[in-house]
């Protein structure tokens, strides 16, 4: 039995709840009758428990908080982690895969995320492999010489490092909507490519595409056109990943009613579930998700290191949030974990950034630096005298000629010579003589150059400036100077004792120790927006927050039903401690002496592929649930068949035009007291409330009903 929803309160100590945690099953969390009731001054905040008579709890020091920080788990010696900065190698093409099963062809599995997209085949037993064969970033990055003939579109792994060309990607998804259906059908081409589809003209297999929830039909009607009318292919069915991935892990006998949480690359979700089927009446969504995390991370550490800016990338950002964030059980009671220093020192996480550890300059000894000048003397001295030789060597072919036409003129080939001196753009033999004669001189000077230079001349780099006798007076007055020294040591140049403590003063100045990003509190920050949108100024509910909202739009024998099924699923909650955030969530908002079952996917980032490969080999030869081509051309491209995996399907019927004769009388009788609308244009005419059970099938009833007793009338 259920007991009184006591909404928003603690329902007992922390001590009071027992945990039974089963490997591979999923975890139940009850409570004992025997406990008395709630303590008072305890009020739910910001998604922690907070007394308030102190903010971390009464009778507790801060040296006791310290001491109990001090004995958590720390990391490797030093918490020095190096960046990886992996770079994607170029998917290479793959050879074609199992043409058919039977039959029937082979499904081909898509994946198609807003992060990543994830493709391969959908073939059973130990041919399956354990991964897709492909999963590439959804991003494409065209040359600025595409257009005139270069280099083409670059997609997914074929872009190698992203952050060079972070100005040039562009995504076809508007969060985790596709709207731009040309680069979207960059991505299906670098799929069908690199799988390696050996039909001609056309993709002849079946496809199970991801889509996103309550998908609008405009973006589902481009997305069929585009498989259809571009591809060719027979038959495509469209799915939610989180119900893929919900299919894959709960056994089919079991997948009835529950709740999913999901959150991925630009949103989250909170799915409810009921005998089967979406129920997108009462789903929800936050604007939140793990690229909102990376961009807040990113903000965090620029303003705590503003020299390296240009080294706090995005792609280092989200390699922090996956390798190194966690979600805190209590966000303020972690934070109060931070302010102690040896906790802080344990747990730190230090990101050492790449830098060149030689110093141009530096290190080089005189007799170095006396080799660099000179290696720059005879590189400059090799140039002037390249250039000398090529300056000859016209100058010598320009003799040539004027000589030629001088023997011109001695022969008597009058005709000849007058025509080369034309165009030489001289007028007379004379000028012609006084310029060859200038020639020679230039050439014979050029040849003398070029033989002195070949003659090297010791140079002295290191004390090039000219003597300077006029200091020579000054050299005796120095002398007494010097002198004077001896009689106080402490102006004597050999001062050891003086010297210590100066050297103790400037220490070794340790370059590897400036280029580290001391990675705190901001571990738990990032992840925690998903819980605390407010932390962005998001002025949108968190998960805890709206998953109460949606239970509380149930009766309580619903609410029950579904608590005892709630999954976690998508590549933004593979942060450490969410499940046991989410049960701490739970345990608040819970009626006493109520259980519920929390359960993470096994793979959070692949399980939606995997289950829609499960899902494709299960009906691979159901007609219910796949759109042929022939449907495609009857009833448009928005329609699709509803299954276990898909959105609800709302058909938009739009009415009637009225014909011309039916207008004419209208317009006739006039408008009357209740306004007609025969005359208005298609698209706004007034839509009566009897009309509206042609657009909202009610008599559906798949989304259950609400508290209200109303029945389903559509997402």
């Amino acid at each position: 039995m259920v007991g009184p929803q006591r909404s928003r309160r603690w329902p007992g100590p922390r001590g009071a709840s027992q945990v039974k945690r089963v490997a591979g099953l999923s975890e139940e969390v009850r409570f004992g009758s025997s406990l008395g009731p709630e303590p008072r001054g305890v009020t739910r905040r910001g998604g922690a428990s907070r007394r308030r008579g102190g903010r971390c709890g009464e009778g507790r020091s801060q040296r006791a908080r310290c001491k109990m920080a001090a004995s958590g788990t720390a990391g490797p010696a030093g918490n020095v982690f190096p960046f990886r900065d992996a770079r994607a190698t170029p998917d290479p093409v793959l050879e074609a895969g199992p043409v058919t099963l039977g039959p029937l062809p082979v499904p081909l599995v898509l994946d198609n995320g807003s992060f990543q997209v994830r493709a391969g085949w959908a073939c059973p037993g130990p041919d399956a492999g354990l991964e897709p064969r492909l999963q590439f970033r959804a991003v494409c990055a065209r040359g600025r010489g595409a257009a005139r003939g270069g280099a083409g579109p670059q997609v997914g792994n074929a872009l190698g490092s992203l952050e060079p060309l972070r100005w040039m990607l562009r995504s076809p998804f508007d969060r985790n909507v596709p709207v731009n259906l040309e680069l979207q059908e960059l991505l299906f081409d670098y799929c069908f490519q690199h799988l390696g589809v050996s039909s001609q003209g056309c993709v002849d297999h079946p496809i199970v595409l991801t889509e996103a929830v309550c998908n609008p039909l405009y973006s589902r009607q481009m997305m069929s056109e585009l498989l259809f009318e571009c591809y060719g292919i027979p038959k495509v069915a469209y799915g939610i990943d989180s119900l893929f991935s919900f299919y894959h892990n709960k056994p089919k006998t079991l997948i009835s009613s529950g709740l999913i949480i999901s959150s991925g690359y630009q949103c989250t979700h909170i799915l409810p579930i009921l005998e089967g089927r979406l129920d997108a009446k009462n789903c929800k969504r936050i604007n939140l998700g793990g690229s909102q995390a990376a961009g807040y991370l990113q903000r965090l550490l620029q303003l705590k290191y503003p020299g390296h800016l240009a080294a706090i990338t995005l792609s280092r950002m989200e390699e922090i949030l996956h390798e190194h964030s966690y979600i805190a059980e209590d966000y303020v009671e972690e934070l109060q974990k931070w302010r102690c220093p040896d906790y802080y020192e344990n747990n730190v996480h230090k990101m050492q950034l790449p830098f060149s550890s030689k110093l141009l300059g530096s290190t080089l000894t005189a007799e170095e630096k006396q080799e660099r000048r000179q290696q720059q003397l005879r590189r400059l001295q090799e140039l002037n005298a390249r250039r000398r030789e090529e300056k000859l060597q016209l100058d010598q072919e320009r003799l040539d000629r004027l000589q030629y036409v001088q023997e011109l003129l001695e022969d008597g080939q009058m005709d000849q010579f007058h025509k080369a001196l034309m165009e030489l753009n001289m007028d007379s033999p004379e000028e012609l003589q006084s310029y060859i004669h200038k020639l020679s001189s230039a050439v014979e000077q050029a040849k003398q150059k070029i033989l002195q230079s070949e003659v090297t001349l010791e140079v002295d780099v290191v004390d090039s400036k000219p003597e300077t006798p006029d200091l020579e007076p000054l050299e005796p007055s120095l002398e007494d100077v010097e002198n004077i020294n001896d009689f106080e040591p402490l102006f004597s140049e050999e001062t050891p004792e003086v010297e210590k403590p100066v050297a103790a003063v400037q220490p070794v100045f340790n370059l590897a120790a400036y280029h580290q990003l001391f990675v705190g509190t901001e571990r738990i920050r990032a992840p925690e927006i998903i819980f605390q949108p407010s932390l962005l100024g998001e002025e949108q509910a968190g998960v805890a927050e709206t998953l109460q909202y949606i239970l509380d739009r149930y009766p309580k024998d619903i609410q029950e039903m579904l608590v005892q099924n709630v999954f976690l699923t998508g590549g933004n909650l593979m942060y450490p401690g969410l499940k046991v955030r989410i049960e701490k969530e739970l345990l608040a908002m819970r009626p006493f002496q109520s259980s519920f079952q929390v359960q993470l996917a096994s793979n959070p980032v692949l399980d939606a592929w995997y289950g829609a490969r499960d899902w494709a080999l299960d009906h691979l030869d159901d007609d219910a649930v796949w759109i042929t081509r022939k449907e495609y051309e009857e009833k448009g491209g928005e329609y699709f068949k509803e299954h276990s995996a898909s959105n609800i399907y709302v058909p938009i019927h739009l009415p009637k035009q009225a014909s011309r004769s039916s207008e004419a009388q209208a317009s006739g009788k006039g408008s009357g007291a209740s306004g007609s609308s025969a005359g208005l244009p298609i698209g706004q005419a007034q839509l009566k409330p009897e009309s509206l059970a042609d657009i909202v099938p009610t008599g559906q009833s798949r989304g259950g009903k609400d508290q209200s007793g109303e029945g389903w009338k559509g997402t």
